[in-house]
């Protein structure tokens, strides 16, 4: 009679135990699944460059996407016909909530706000990037972009706040 008792408990025991763990991976799958459609109705801020060039006008371009490729070659974003520019130059793209510029091993470098790029950096609006003879001030609008400039306006102040 005992046997068939713990018997009976184990296969209870293991019922409870198969019930938990499908639970707990429904529970995970679930969150999952919802943490990636609020990945995918994030939106990215979208960026102005202006364009200023010696020779030709100030031009404005406007993008919604996660990558904007600067260069001379018909297949970049933004075509700066100028001999300094290598054919790939540099490359600004969005990820971790901000636009980030990074140089593509240019020949004549890449400069932002007059100081050499040496690694990919946080841009953000009014930041100017400077290739070969063109320069290109950034604006980008957003959520993300108003909380840099409350941070900047904070780091400026030395953290006062005298409104």
């Amino acid at each position: 009679m005992t046997a068939i008792l713990f018997l009976v408990l184990r296969i209870l025991l293991s019922i409870t135990l198969y019930a938990f763990l499908l639970v707990l991976f429904y529970y995970l799958w679930k969150e999952n699944n919802h943490q990636g459609i609020q990945l995918s109705k994030r939106k990215i801020p979208t960026i102005t460059l202006k364009i200023k060039t010696d020779d030709t006008p100030n031009r404005n371009l406007f993008f919604e996407s996660d990558e904007v490729l600067i260069g001379r070659d018909t297949v970049c974003d933004v075509q700066l016909s100028d001999e300094n520019v290598s054919n790939h130059h540099a490359r600004l793209r969005f990820h971790h909530s901000q636009w980030w510029l990074e140089d593509l091993g240019s020949k004549n470098g890449t400069f932002i706000n007059d100081h050499a790029l040496i690694t990919p950096v946080v841009v953000i609006t009014e930041d100017e990037i400077r290739c070969g003879l063109s320069t290109i001030t950034i604006t980008i609008s957003g959520e993300n972009q108003i909380e840099t400039t409350k941070k900047t306006l904070m780091f400026e102040n030395n953290g006062n706040n005298n409104d």
